[in-house]
């Protein structure tokens, strides 16, 4: 599903070259669950940046379900980022104003989907992630727990085969991440392919596969 063969990307920081990833070279397949860990600054939110289509390496090839996406134009990538993969970030990315089921279905919105199509998942996914009596409510109503499973929830509204999540309980107390995790955990079950980024190496070690970075580099890739 996704393979990464040799990547490189490097950011110029006061006039130096910073090496963020170097020759990385990494397969993911379908339906896996994969946490990366390391340190700050090891290249693990650059990594799934790059899987999600959100940077661009200096160098080597992205491959996404067999078509190699490396040289997409930027509205290319965005339609393939927005009908593949789905994101969780740790500050939930809510838009203020909306409510939890607007939030929900904006996806849907700027892809042009039918309103009523657009209904019926949102009225199903504010069950699943028992939302239902907070779909009026705007971010500033939720809790840290409920804004996440909307942020799950809207990222899961276009159906994508990939959830990326860039350490989703960092901004959570210890029981809620473990609630947040818990759904990313059957996403999972159910079919999805799970790539978490965490600092917690009791996040990582819940992932049947853990990726560890440092220095910009796989260091180790484990699984079980």
């Amino acid at each position: 599903m996704i393979r990464l063969t040799g990547i490189e990307r490097t950011f110029t920081v006061g006039g130096e070259q910073v090496h963020a990833l170097r020759a990385v070279t990494l397969e993911i397949a379908q339906g896996e669950s994969l946490s990366i860990m390391g340190p700050s600054g090891s290249g693990k939110s650059t990594l799934l940046n790059i899987i999600g289509l959100l940077d661009r390496p200096n160098a080597g090839t992205y491959e996404l379900d067999r078509r190699d996406v490396t040289g997409l134009t930027d509205d290319e990538l965005a339609r393939v980022r927005r009908e593949k993969i789905g994101f969780v970030f740790q500050f939930f990315h809510l838009v203020p104003r909306l409510t939890a089921a607007q939030n929900i279905e904006l996806p849907m919105v700027l892809s042009g989907i039918d309103p009523a199509e657009r209904a019926r998942r949102v009225e199903q996914l504010l069950a699943e992630y028992g939302l239902t009596e907070r779909s009026g409510h705007r971010p500033d109503q939720l809790s840290g727990g409920q804004c996440q499973r909307v942020a799950i929830a809207r990222a899961m509204s276009m159906r994508p085969g990939v959830i990326l999540a860039d350490e989703p309980t960092g901004n959570l107390d210890r029981h809620t991440g473990q609630e947040v995790m818990g759904v990313l955990e059957r996403l999972h079950q159910n079919g999805g392919t799970v790539v978490v980024v965490t600092h917690d190496p009791e996040i990582g070690a819940r992932s049947h596969r853990r990726l560890r970075m440092i220095d910009g580099a796989v260091a180790s890739d484990e699984k079980g």
